[in-house]
C-alpha cells in the first residue's frame, strides 16, 4: 500500500474529488468535431447552466467563428468570451435577470431562418436559470414554487417535470421556436441516467412527461399553485412538445460529460493508490441521510469480507435529496456524511468525502465536507450534538465548526454529487 494513503487520508480524499471534477472540465470536453454540421448560414449560440460560460469559452477556443449569441450562468460563474455574451442570474431561486435573458434566448430562436443553426450549451443549473414562466404565473409565484419544490424532497426529474410545464422555454419549446432553423445541443449531464429531457429541463428536447404527471407531483408534495394554473394543467393546455413533433425534427443533441466520467477518474486514481474499488454507479438517489446510513453499513460489510486487508474505496454518484424539516443550513452531501459518521461511529481507519462537483452543496459556502474516525469525538468536545444538528438540517454548521467543510468555490462544471467512503486498515 502506498505510504501516503496511510499518512494523509484527507489529502487523498481531496485528490479523488479533484480528479472527478477535472474529468468534466469543459476545456477537456469541448471539440468542434462534436458539431455535426458546420455549413450553417449563421450559427448563434445560446446556453444556460453552471458550466455554460466555460463551455462557451472552450467553444470559442476550438471552433473558429463567426459566432454570436448569449449564455446564462449563475452569479460568480462568468468567463471571458470574445464573440458570445456571458450573462449571470440567480440560482437556484430565479430572479429578473434570468427572466430577461431567457426571453432574449427565445427571441433569438424565433429569429432563425432555414439554414441557420442554434447551438445550445446546457449543463446542470440551467433549469432554474432559464426562467420564463407561462403568462399566468408571475416571477414571484415562480420563485415560490421553485423554493417549495427544492425543500420538498422531490428528485430532480420530478422538479423539472413541473418546471417544464410551467415554462415558455423548457420541455422542447426553445427548439420548437427555432423552426425552420436547426438546433444542436451539447450537454454536460448532472442527472441520474443522463436523460436529455431532464438536463436543464430539456429546452431543446421532446418531453415524455405530461401535464397529468406534473399535477401528480404538485399534489404529492403539497406545492401551492394558483387556481388558473391548476386548471390549465388539468385540461392539458400546458402540454409540452412530444416525441414526433414536426418542429423538433431538426433538433439533435449530444451528451459530452456525465457523472460516470467523474467516478471513473476517481476509480482510476484510487487503483493507482492500491485501493480495492466498489463503484455503486452514478444513479444513486434517495433521502441523503438514509443513503449515508446505507453506505456506511456497506463499508462495514466490505471490511468484514476483506481477507487481504487491502485499503477499500466505496464510490457513488447521482443525486440525493433533502426534505427540509429544520432551520439549519447545509446540503445533501453534508447530510449524507453526518448520517454516515454516526453509523460508522468512530470506526478506526474509516474516512469519507461527499461534495457537489459544481462546488456548491446547496449553498455557496461549501462544496461538501470530509469525515474521519475522530469526527464525532471532536464534535462532542466542542459541544456539538450530531443527531440534533442532523434533525435540524444543520450539517453545514456542524462541519464548518469542525473546519471539515470542503470549500472550492464554483468549479464551472457540474456532473452531480461525488461521494467516497474509504477504509485504510490501521497499522
Amino acid at each position: 500500500m502506498n505510504v501516503s494513503v496511510k499518512n494523509d487520508p484527507r489529502q487523498l480524499m481531496q485528490a479523488l474529488f479533484s480528479a472527478a471534477v477535472a474529468s468534466a472540465a469543459p476545456g477537456r470536453l469541448m471539440d468542434c468535431s462534436l458539431i455535426p454540421d458546420r455549413s450553417a448560414t449563421r450559427t448563434v449560440v445560446v446556453g444556460a447552466g453552471k458550466a455554460a460560460a466555460s463551455m462557451a469559452q472552450a467553444l470559442e477556443s476550438c471552433c473558429p467563428g463567426p459566432l454570436s449569441g448569449v449564455v446564462l450562468t449563475p452569479y460568480g460563474h462568468a468567463k471571458t468570451c470574445i464573440e458570445i455574451e456571458v450573462l449571470e442570474a440567480a440560482h437556484p431561486i430565479p430572479d429578473a435577470a434570468g427572466l430577461r435573458t431567457a426571453k432574449r434566448m427565445l427571441d433569438i430562436a424565433v429569429s432563425l431562418d432555414e439554414g441557420d443553426l442554434m447551438l445550445c450549451l446546457l449543463s446542470g443549473g440551467g433549469s432554474a436559470l432559464l426562467t420564463l414562466p407561462i403568462e399566468e404565473l408571475s416571477l414571484t409565484e415562480k420563485q415560490q414554487i421553485n423554493r417549495q419544490l427544492l425543500e420538498s424532497g422531490a428528485d430532480i426529474s420530478q422538479i423539472n417535470c413541473v418546471r417544464k410545464h410551467l415554462s415558455r422555454i423548457k420541455g422542447g419549446r426553445l427548439a420548437e421556436a427555432a423552426w425552420p432553423g436547426s438546433t444542436f445541443t451539447l450537454m454536460i449531464s448532472d442527472v441520474p441516467g443522463n436523460d436529455p429531457a431532464v438536463i436543464a429541463s430539456g429546452p431543446t428536447v421532446a418531453d415524455h412527461s405530461s401535464c397529468a404527471d406534473a399535477l401528480l407531483i404538485i399534489d404529492q408534495y403539497g406545492i401551492e399553485l394558483n387556481a388558473r394554473v391548476r386548471n390549465l394543467l388539468s385540461d392539458g393546455s400546458l402540454e409540452t412538445p412530444k416525441p414526433g413533433t414536426a418542429k423538433l425534427t431538426r433538433s439533435g443533441h449530444r451528451i459530452i460529460g456525465s457523472p460516470e466520467l467523474g467516478l471513473s477518474a476517481a476509480a482510476t486514481y484510487g487503483r493507482e493508490k492500491g485501493f480495492l474499488i466498489h463503484n455503486l454507479g452514478d444513479q444513486v438517489v434517495g433521502e441523503s441521510r438514509q443513503v449515508g446510513v446505507e453506505h456506511a453499513l456497506m463499508l462495514h460489510d466490505m471490511i468484514k469480507t476483506n481477507a487481504d486487508t487491502s485499503p477499500l474505496l466505496l464510490l457513488s454518484g447521482g443525486e440525493t435529496t433533502v426534505t427540509v424539516r429544520g432551520p439549519g443550513r447545509g446540503g445533501p452531501n453534508r447530510e449524507y456524511l453526518l448520517a454516515a459518521a454516526q453509523t460508522l461511529n468512530g470506526l478506526p481507519g474509516a474516512w469519507g468525502i461527499a461534495c457537489d462537483t459544481d462546488g456548491l452543496d446547496g449553498s455557496p459556502d461549501a462544496a461538501g465536507a470530509v469525515i474521519g474516525p475522530d469526527t464525532l469525538a471532536r464534535a462532542a468536545a466542542l459541544g456539538l450534538d450530531a443527531q440534533t444538528m442532523l434533525s435540524d438540517n444543520d450539517a453545514g454548521t456542524f462541519f464548518s465548526v469542525l473546519d471539515d467543510a470542503v470549500v472550492t468555490g464554483p468549479t464551472c462544471t457540474n456532473i452531480n454529487d461525488f461521494r467516497a467512503l474509504l477504509y485504510v486498515p490501521p497499522t
